[in-house]
């Protein structure tokens, strides 16, 4: 990714942030491959040379401004643990979750992105940054259950549930999706035949 100055030079801080809107608010009208760089630029009120100045092309922007949100998502899933020694899942609370709030903060951009042609690409940063700090972060029992593929099948339970509330229009507020997802991790299934439905005659 290119650019002029430091990190904290205000004025790529500035010039990065415009055009990661602008970018965002293109996308709410067209899909992201009909979106030129003459689009962004225009929208975001700078000149070609800036662009250049701080990306290679809008691929570039686009993993810029997923990377940007993805930071603060990361924030909010490590809110849980982040200030105790030792974390133990089945004794999460509701009000100690955070992703859900993170999501309803940023909910234009999620809402945006999920309804575009980016979609894949979102979805594909958010599994491998979050499994990347879970496997790294988190201290996985020993049980006989292969910790990455536990990993695995939970992170897509988890970005399903997400997704779905997204898809929804956000149909509950994040504190109902708090206490859902806690009482899902603590959710222990009844007898399985309780749960089949009997056959109609006719069939």
């Amino acid at each position: 990714m290119r650019q002029t100055g430091t990190k904290t030079d205000p004025r790529v801080v500035r010039s990065k942030a415009d055009m990661r809107k602008a970018l965002l608010q293109l996308m709410a009208q067209k899909p992201f491959a009909a979106v030129s760089i003459t689009d962004i630029v225009k929208q975001a009120k700078y000149n070609r040379g800036t662009f250049y100045a701080n990306y290679a092309n809008k691929e570039d922007l686009l993993d810029d401004m997923i990377s940007e949100t993805i930071k603060d998502l990361l924030r909010s899933f490590r809110a849980p643990y982040e200030k105790v020694n030792v974390f133990y899942p089945h004794e999460l609370h509701a009000n100690s979750i955070m992703i859900f709030d993170h999501i309803a903060q940023h909910a234009d951009f999620y809402a945006i992105v999920t309804r575009s042609d980016a979609l894949p690409v979102l979805k594909e940063k958010m599994f491998v940054s979050l499994k990347r700090i879970i496997m790294e972060e988190l201290v996985h029992d020993d049980s006989d259950v292969d910790p990455e593929l536990l990993v695995v099948y939970s992170l897509h339970a988890l970005l399903g549930l997400i997704f779905h509330w997204i898809e929804s229009g956000f149909a509950h507020p994040p504190s109902y999706m708090q206490e859902q997802l806690v009482k899902i991790l603590n959710h222990q299934p009844a007898n399985a035949k309780k749960g089949i439905k009997t056959r109609h005659s006719d069939q």
